[in-house]
């Protein structure tokens, strides 16, 4: 049983850190949140209002925090009360020079450090089912390995320091792209007459199946698992794959490569977000594209 510190207990931490508490381990939790926190305690989470107060008993930190400066935040503040050998992993989804500032922070405080984003959604988080891109040392990922286990089926050991941000940043960047392509198909087969339904039989078991079609289906009734059948209430808000978007847009930058359909993808889902999206699935970009 491992001692663990939670920050973040959102919609996405809250459910991962139950399924630690679930697997035996105790769990302090924080949000800034006083809501989350309430919600959390009702999982069997130890909530605190003072974090820092509980790091230094910790064998693991966990951040799944809305961007870099947070974590780098949390990270500054947690890795000198850690005692050497501990372990902190950043689940969040951030920036990859950030996520490399903080495994240094950990390296230069002796610790083990991951980076381990998530794919899944709120769904995976709940049922413990989600895929972990992980970045860091081989000897931290095997230090890291069964608790990620706890809360996911699938755990990929990516390579170092920042190599879970930089996969997820690219799956991320493919599934606003197959997103869109769905919808425009979706909105082009309505023009044409074709119901949801045939245009779904056939695409999802023809070349233009992919998880955006069968998983997030843009339009109610082909697939029960869509947003698209609640209103789209989010699983995914599209905010937070505009965030995700804008990232993979910075990494091409830094690193020369061209993305052309990324960035194309970026300046759909920020236009959508900044106009009505925000708290919307990101299967509702569906409606914005019939508009513009």
């Amino acid at each position: 049983m491992a001692n663990i510190v939670f920050i973040g207990l959102g919609n996405m931490g809250r459910p991962m850190a139950a399924n630690l508490v679930k697997a035996g381990h105790c769990v302090t939790g924080h949000d800034q949140s006083a809501g989350a926190m309430d919600a959390a305690a009702q999982d069997g989470l130890t909530i605190t209002d003072a974090p820092d107060a509980h790091f230094a008993a910790a064998d693991v930190v966990i951040t799944m925090l809305p961007n870099g400066a947070a974590v780098l935040d949390v990270w500054t503040r947690a890795a000198p009360l850690l005692r050497p050998g501990a372990l902190m992993i950043d689940s969040s989804t951030v920036d990859v020079a950030s996520s490399r500032a903080a495994h240094a922070l950990a390296a230069q405080a002796g610790l083990f450090s991951l980076d381990a984003p998530v794919s899944g959604g709120t769904e995976g988080a709940s049922a413990g089912t989600l895929t972990f891109m992980v970045g860091g040392s081989e000897a931290a990922f095997a230090a890291g390995k069964d608790l990620l286990a706890a809360m996911g089926r699938r755990i990929v050991h990516c390579g170092g320091a920042g190599n879970g941000e930089a996969a997820k940043i690219c799956n991320n960047m493919i599934l606003g792209i197959s997103m869109i392509a769905v919808s425009e198909a979706f909105n082009l087969g309505e023009a044409l007459g074709l119901s949801h339904q045939a245009l779904y039989d056939v695409a999802s078991t023809s070349s233009g199946q992919c998880y955006a079609l069968t998983t997030h289906c843009p339009v109610p009734g082909p697939v029960p698992t869509s947003a698209a059948n609640r209103g789209y209430t989010p699983g995914f808000a599209a905010e937070l794959m505009a965030k995700d978007l804008r990232l993979s847009q910075e990494a091409a930058r830094t690193a020369s490569a061209a993305t052309p359909l990324g960035a194309a993808a970026q300046e759909i889902f920020a236009r959508f977000a900044d106009n009505g999206g925000r708290g919307t699935d990101y299967a509702g970009v569906i409606a914005f594209l019939r508009q513009n």
